[in-house]
């Protein structure tokens, strides 16, 4: 049992300072650079002298300075922010303007314009890579210190920052290196999934904490197949971490199994539900894996829950969750606040040691969604739920209208309060499109136009698309927009969303 993410990860580098930790397309690095680098980013942040316990936001990719970024941060007591290249602007803003942060770490060129913080610029941390200071860790993040935050989805437009503290991690981290999971002692991993999103730390500390290394799959790759079909069979990879999505995009290449990756043998899932369709292809291309279906909101740290998928398993239909990790306890409560027995549905709620202490700077959410149980921190997920009585839980879907969308966790009424305020758009309503095994595969956009000079419907959909792309995530945008003179409402006089679910998803 581990009980510091710093210093177990430092310690590699003093047993193996040549270890390689990350590879990056053609690049390589160690856990000797990556222990100066961070010493350096650490040592130049207490330079700059910001507010004791101020987040630290990193701008970037996947590039390698992202990690030595990270641990620069908590080794001189900042949490980190991660914020992906591919954000809008006027999201980088917000989460600056929620978050407060003291300085910002800017892996790649930013795009918006800062001045009153300090700003430390790819050139500045290019010079600071190549800088080797003798750093003490006499004030790094600890305990309930913030080790991370990460900004999800919000209702009202604004994106919400989740607290997770340097013990939610070491929880979750224990676990993940337990018995639970079969990892190997040399465990070699994807780092597909953007830093933003929090399955990406799935990968990057519990690999990291065992001594093993990374293999980026950047944006670039991933978003061209044939640069992804080309570098797949090539994966010196034996752990592949991601969401179901992304592995169904891999299945597409039929060079990626067992045969051409003799090493990989083991699939850790997150972030989305895992079908028994795209496990049973997994299992024909790679007969002897162990692939595990994880489950758990970011404001529990990553996952809560996990189960190996047998063979047995496949013949009960829908796949379980997982059983809990030890240092969380999940409950089913009713909408009155009764908890349920086994085998009843109801909302999924977490308890326990890696439960968020809330959202920063935002009491009134922090307030709804987290709340205390004999003590103990528990979270309301809206994930509706049971437990059986073998103690594996089971999924049923979401309670409100929030979705997942390949691993991402979006709130429609967000998506809602950007359709509202485009100019071209009287009234608006993103509505979820389901598959046949319950996943959210597209978002279509219920649409009242306002009076327009288009010619068509095909030339307003793209300009509306293209002025959505400068306020929110791209992948929130809805695939297809439907034009209806007026949108059905409910006898209080709103949309009427359940009917338009009703209508694109017919049974």
């Amino acid at each position: 049992m581990l009980d510091n993410i710093i210093t177990t990860i430092d310690n590699w580098a003093s047993i193996n300072s040549d270890k390689l930790v990350y590879k990056y397309l053609e690049e390589k690095f160690t856990y000797g650079k990556l222990k100066y680098f961070s010493d350096s980013i650490a040592d130049y942040l207490d330079f700059l002298n910001i507010r004791d316990k101020a987040p630290v936001i990193v701008y970037g990719g996947h590039k390698f300075e992202m990690l030595a970024s990270f641990l620069g941060a908590v080794k001189s007591g900042h949490a980190y922010i991660p914020i992906d290249t591919h954000s809008p602007n006027s999201r980088i803003s917000m989460i600056k303007e929620i978050a407060n942060p003291g300085a910002i770490i800017a892996t790649e060129q930013l795009p918006v314009e800062v001045n009153d913080i300090p700003v430390i610029n790819p050139e500045k941390l290019s010079e600071l890579s190549n800088k080797i200071v003798d750093y003490s860790l006499s004030h790094p993040v600890d305990g309930d210190d913030n080790f991370y935050i990460i900004f999800t989805s919000g209702t009202t437009g604004k994106p919400k920052g989740v607290q997770i503290s340097h013990d939610n991690v070491v929880n979750y981290i224990n676990w993940m290196i337990s018995d639970a999971f079969k990892l190997p002692l040399n465990i070699s991993a994807t780092a597909q999934a953007s830093f933003s999103f929090d399955v990406s730390g799935m990968g990057w500390i519990t690999t990291l904490v065992k001594g093993g290394h990374l293999t980026a799959l950047p944006r670039e790759i991933t978003n061209d197949f044939k640069k992804l079909f080309t570098m797949l069979p090539q994966l010196d990879v034996n752990t592949f971490i991601s969401t179901p999505s992304f592995a169904e995009i891999c299945l597409l290449e039929p060079s990626f199994n067992e045969k051409n990756m003799p090493n990989l043998n083991i699939f850790l899932f997150c972030g989305e539900e895992l079908t028994i369709s795209t496990t049973k292809k997994l299992f024909d291309r790679f007969p002897n894996a162990h692939i595990y279906n994880t489950y758990g909101p970011t404001e529990a740290t990553v996952a809560v829950t996990a189960v190996e998928i047998t063979k047995d398993l496949l013949k009960k239909g829908r796949l379980p969750i997982g059983y809990a990790n030890p240092a969380v306890n999940i409950k089913i409560f009713d909408e009155k606040g009764n908890e349920l027995g086994t085998g009843e549905s109801g909302e999924i709620i977490i308890t326990g040691k890696t439960v968020s202490k809330g959202y920063m700077n935002n009491p009134k959410k922090t307030k709804k969604a987290f709340f205390m149980i004999d003590g103990i921190p528990a979270y309301h997920t809206g994930d509706l739920g049971f437990i059986d009585s073998d103690g594996l839980v089971h999924y049923l879907g979401r309670m409100d209208f929030q979705i997942k969308l390949h691993g991402y966790r979006i709130e429609l009424e967000e998506i809602n309060h950007y359709l509202n305020n485009n100019k071209h758009i009287k009234q608006g309503v993103a509505v979820p499109k389901y598959d046949k095994d319950h996943k959210v595969a597209k978002l279509y956009a219920y649409v009242v136009p306002e009076n327009n000079d288009f010619e068509n419907e095909l030339q307003l959909t793209t300009t509306i698309k293209k002025e959505l792309k400068d306020s929110m995530m791209e992948y929130m945008i809805p695939n297809k927009f439907i034009y209806k003179d007026k949108l059905p409402l409910t006898t209080n006089g709103k949309v009427n969303i359940k009917s338009l679910i009703a209508e694109v998803n017919p049974e």
